[in-house]
């Protein structure tokens, strides 16, 4: 059954499976936490398992301002304050283990999953800041020279060209969160996280490019990394066999 948490007047969507030790399942972006189904019922029979929707994705409300990893972080913790969890497993995918990150580089965990995680501030081509500062000139001028309605629908066609999937999708809120978020670098946190760490990654994703992995298992003291051969961003739904193994090998799964 859904259950509610309220942060800050936002209402979070989360759901409790399972007894014995608290396992946190952090979905990536775009995603809510559906997206675990299969893996929740594999560790169901074993922990007390925990899945959420980050605020402005499946049945969670939208903050209404601009959140950074920060305040996504600060959400997590105080709903698992909330439900008494100490020293939870993280378990976490994309922009869910950048949350995953910055929580257990400040809170007692028991171990850490970080597949395909974001993290690691992606690397820029010239090409690429050219056309955001591009974006951003025309933005600023072509009401001036056009006019405000004009411009905004000349705008939206160049960003749905440009943009990600994930951005065009998005409402203003959220894009200016994606905009915050994804320019964060959290590599001067992962040194910190003392617990055992898997890394499970595809070594052809290229959202969160192997390189990063890479990263992380030589930034986090005790990190290990499984590589999925031939699988993308999403390797644990692509690879589950793969995934579970690991899991039952890493969380000590009898």
């Amino acid at each position: 059954m859904e259950l509610s948490f309220e942060y800050k007047d936002i209402k979070l969507a989360y759901m409790v499976e399972g007894e014995g030790d608290t396992i946190v399942l952090l979905h990536g972006w775009g995603c809510d936490k559906s997206i675990w189904r299969r893996t929740a019922e594999f560790l169901v029979p074993h922990f007390r398992v925990v899945s959420v929707d980050f605020a402005g994705f499946g049945s969670s409300q939208e903050p209404s301002s601009v959140w950074g990893v920060e305040e996504y972080t600060r959400s997590i913790e105080a709903l698992l304050s909330s439900l008494g969890v100490v020293r939870p497993t993280l378990c976490g995918h994309s922009f869910g283990g950048r949350v995953s990150i910055l929580y257990a580089s400040r809170n007692e965990v028991a171990s850490v999953v970080l597949t395909d995680a974001a993290g690691v501030k992606p690397r820029r081509s010239f090409s690429y800041y050219r056309k955001v500062y591009t974006y951003k000139l025309m933005k600023r001028l072509m009401p001036l020279l056009i006019g405000d309605k004009k411009a905004q629908m000349l705008l939206d066609q160049r960003r749905a060209k440009s943009g990600s999937s994930d951005y065009n999708r998005a409402t203003p809120m959220m894009r200016a969160i994606l905009s915050k978020c994804v320019n964060e670098d959290l590599c001067h946190a992962m040194p910190k996280i003392t617990a055992p760490t898997l890394l499970f990654w595809g070594d052809m994703d290229t959202a969160t490019p192997i390189a990063d992995a890479h990263t992380m298992e030589r930034l986090i003291p005790n990190a290990g990394l499984v590589v999925a051969e031939g699988a993308g961003h999403f390797a644990f739904l692509e690879q589950e066999e793969l995934w579970r193994g690991a899991l039952k090998s890493f969380l000590k799964i009898k």
